[in-house]
């Protein structure tokens, strides 16, 4: 342990050395050392190291003492051990934490959470010898129904921002270098490895690559995954404006790029377009590069430089010896604490009528919905984890409950839709009476009977609804939002035999709550929340903690309000997803020739970004289209006052403060927003946008200063006709509230 411990520190010293040098410069301090190494090696080595090894591991110069690069899989635990593909080895140490998912951690809208993530992910990486962890996924969330909609972080460019800086900071300084994904444009899966997302500039450079450059720029970011889309035309692995124009010029980007798994499309193509490696196989940046070199298509140079970038990563992020790694149980007490805080603080009250915190007077509870004994750290497609153990929301309440002598009573009330198998053509039929054939079934008559008789005895009933990982899941995008396995049925009748309900969500993005809605005096989001996420639900629900969770994404009234819907903006599905069809032949009985006259029959779809950059609560604001519940929207079980605002305007920084006061009886969080509304602009802008945000915590009574600040710079508008970013000047509105649709207070400025 004391090894462990040891690098850890070490790596920290690398992360905070070079005094005055950007977070990106301070990656090239052993460049000397790098170019020694490079002038020492053979073609056929640097080549080497510019493809896999194994499915999770680059070769490194054995003759030269440079150890091989290895990867994990996140965003929100570190993948079980696989060995040279994607089954389990069946390790017994390899257990890790499993955090609560992307949508979660966003929900806290707590950079000290976010540093908290990257910290444990990037402790537990260490603990079992790994470099990189591939995450977090920072895309924005553009479609409701995105299948990764719980990896990524928000629909909001700077709340993404801020979380991803903390994060990479966090997991770097624990040791185990970010690996930013998916660069860039990545916002839908439906024909993810074909589809060319057409954007203008404005739109990608406010929008859409905000959280990389912030994560890249101030969080030192050390690696960046290309993703599988086109952009404008050119696969992101190959993307010169991207990776070499806009990552490694403008923003000064030194580390390395890593193709997503099957990402790479071409030899010369990615060698020219900004990739250093790829992943997996080496039949572009392999034999065909060396070819490449050999007969002058290729400068070596080239290969060169890819090679310093990898090799600047290797020298940042000490090895964990071999004899220190897997020693002990992956998942730890502080990191589980950290994904329980998380968890906590996750947590959204969307609506309150008075049923929740459950009353003293409550001695009987009925428990209604599958989702409330569901375990998320697995299943479906993509990210998973092998957790130490995982607390259910019936686990959680049943604890509680037990705690202050409520009797808890459970029917599952619904089937549940799942996957027979994580890819390809396994039959979908049911696997047990309470398997759903599709999403669409309707309510099974006798699990409602046996519900509404439970509920009809109870003094309160929760009902558990939403999705799981088998609807949301990589490879696929949702049909619709609506919630599945006749839901909505289950909810009336429930609600006309005992009209004490709450309702708690269980999923990873939005759902159509229009039915729910009446019949539920209460909801709550309780997300895919961790290991500790039935604990935690359990002490919002008893109210040991006052929920403090904040919407990282608006909740839309139906789908086809939000803009890419609205405009037309989203493609057909493709039979396929193009992953599976590489990686899992055992699934989808295709033959490798099979596969690959299916890869060159893809057809080629596109997606137009023509609601720019009005995107989520942008949109809606501008377009007056009512939502079912506002970006940053979260009731509290206190109110919170709002003190008069003042406002300090200096050439490079507006500082915003005004008093903070919980109303309340119990301690309590707020997340306080703060945006920003041009007055007379003479560029097109959304009514207002997030420029700072803060989580204060407050004692019962308590009054708090509260200071925010906005770099003028953040509030530049990517300019057309200029190219680059442009600072207008004029009036602007600052607003300070709850929720993007609950201003308590505001006051103008003046930008010079």
């Amino acid at each position: 342990m004391k090894k462990v411990l040891q690098f850890a520190a070490v790596a920290l010293i690398i992360a905070g050395c070079g005094c005055g040098m950007s977070p990106q410069d301070r990656l090239t301090v052993n460049d000397k050392k790098i170019n020694g190494i490079i002038a020492q090696m053979t073609l056929e080595e640097k080549v080497e190291m510019l493809h896999s090894k194994t499915n999770m591991s680059s070769e490194g110069v054995p003759r030269l003492g440079i150890q091989d690069i290895k990867y994990t899989d996140g965003p929100f635990g570190i993948r079980e051990e696989n060995g040279d593909g994607f089954r389990s080895l069946g390790w017994t140490l390899d257990s890790a934490t499993y955090f609560p998912t992307g949508s979660a951690l966003a929900a806290t809208w707590s950079k000290e959470m976010a540093r908290k993530n990257g910290w444990a992910m990037g402790k537990e990486g260490r603990l079992r010898g790994k470099d990189i962890i591939l995450g977090p996924a920072i895309n924005i969330q553009r479609l409701p129904v995105g299948g990764r909609t719980y990896e990524y972080l928000s629909e909001d460019p700077v709340l993404a921002a801020r979380l991803s800086v903390e994060y990479t900071i966090g997991s770097q300084e624990a040791g185990t270098a970010v690996c930013l994904k998916h660069y860039a444009l990545n916002n839908q899966e439906t024909d993810r490895g074909s589809v060319n997302v057409i954007a203008d500039e404005r739109t990608m450079r406010e929008i859409y690559l905000k959280p990389f450059e912030a994560a890249i720029k101030e969080g030192g970011a050390m690696c960046v995954m290309p993703a599988y889309n086109k952009v404008n035309g050119y696969y992101c692995s190959e993307n010169a404006h991207l990776n070499n124009e806009i990552l490694r010029g403008e923003w000064g980007f030194k580390g390395m790029t890593v193709s997503d798994w099957g990402g790479t499309h071409s030899t010369m193509g990615a060698a020219l377009g900004g990739l250093c490696v790829q992943m997996t196989g080496d039949n572009y940046f392999g034999q065909a590069l060396i070819d490449s070199v050999r007969n002058g298509a290729l400068p070596e140079s080239v290969v060169d430089d890819k090679v310093r970038e990898i090799l600047r990563l290797r020298f940042a992020i000490e090895p964990v010896p071999e004899d220190v790694a897997n020693t002990i149980m992956t998942s730890q007490p502080e990191t589980q604490q950290v994904a329980y805080e998380i968890a906590q603080k996750s947590i959204v009250l969307l609506k309150n009528e008075g049923n929740l915190p459950i009353s003293k007077e409550v001695k009987k509870i009925a428990v209604i919905g599958q989702n409330a004994v569901l375990t998320t750290a697995a299943g479906g497609i993509g990210a998973g984890v092998k957790t130490l153990y995982e607390i259910s929301p019936l686990e959680g309440i049943r604890k509680r409950a037990a705690e202050a002598g409520v009797e808890v009573a459970y029917a599952p009330g619904y089937k549940n839709y799942k996957m027979r198998m994580g890819w390809g053509r396994a039959p979908q039929g049911p696997s047990d009476p309470l398997t759903a054939n599709s999403p669409a079934e309707p309510a099974d008559p006798a699990l409602l009977a046996e519900a509404v008789a439970l509920a009809k005895d109870a003094d309160m009933v929760i009902f558990f609804g939403g999705t799981n990982k088998s609807i949301e899941t990589e490879g696929s995008d949702r049909k619709n939002i609506d919630l599945p396995c006749g839901q909505n049925d289950v909810i009336k009748a429930l609600y006309e035999a005992n009209p004490n309900v709450a309702t708690v969500l269980i999923s990873g993005g939005p759902t159509d709550l229009r039915f729910l809605e009446p019949y539920s005096p209460a909801i709550v989001q309780g997300w895919w929340n961790g290991l500790e996420g039935g604990t935690a639900l359990a002490e919002v629900l008893f109210g040991d903690i006052a929920p403090s969770g904040k919407l990282p994404f608006t909740f839309p009234l139906k789908l086809e309000d939000s803009p890419a819907f609205a405009l037309g903006n989203f493609g057909k599905n493709s039979s396929e997803d193009l992953f599976t069809l590489m990686y899992r032949l055992d699934a989808t009985g295709y033959t490798r020739e099979q596969i690959q006259e299916y890869i060159n029959n893809l057809p080629d779809p596109e997606s137009h970004y023509t609601e720019g950059i009005f995107v989520g609560y942008r949109w809606y604001e501008a377009k007056e289209v009512p939502v079912m519940y506002a970006f940053g929207h979260g009731l509290s079980y206190v109110d919170f006052e709002y003190g008069a605002l003042s406002c300090k305007t200096k050439k490079d920084k507006i500082q915003v403060s005004f008093d903070l006061k919980n109303l309340g009886n119990m301690e309590a969080d707020e997340v306080v927003q703060l945006y920003v509304r041009r007055i007379d602009s003479k560029v097109e802008r959304p009514l207002k946008e997030l420029e700072a945000f803060d989580r204060i915590a407050l004692k019962a009574g308590e009054t708090k200063k509260v200071t925010l600040e906005v770099p003028v710079s953040e509030l530049a508008h990517w300019d057309m006709e200029t190219n680059g970013w442009v600072v207008e000047p004029g009036k602007i509105e600052i607003l300070v509230g709850s929720s993007s649709d609950d201003i308590r207070q505001s006051i103008e400025t003046q930008i010079r």
